[in-house]
């Protein structure tokens, strides 16, 4: 049981470097590049998006850690 949630947990992680890594070395710059109004929107949203994700990544391992701190006890 201990080895596939590591590996879950390791095959998440590498899945969240490598699409950080390619939103922000390869398709936002590309998106920028042009400098039209609809690339840059695009970009915009895109990286909103990804805050958005990594910060719901971030309040799901908070709370799995410490599954009491919700409750205020």
């Amino acid at each position: 049981m201990f080895a596939i949630k590591l590996t879950l947990i390791l095959l998440g992680a590498l899945l969240y470097a490598f699409a950080s890594a390619g939103w922000f070395l390869w398709l936002a710059p590309s998106l920028l590049a042009d400098g039209e109004t609809a690339d840059i929107l695009y970009a915009f949203a895109g990286t909103c998006g990804w805050m958005l994700i990594t910060f719901s990544l971030v309040i799901h391992i908070i709370k799995t850690a410490r599954p009491t701190a919700a409750d205020g006890r």
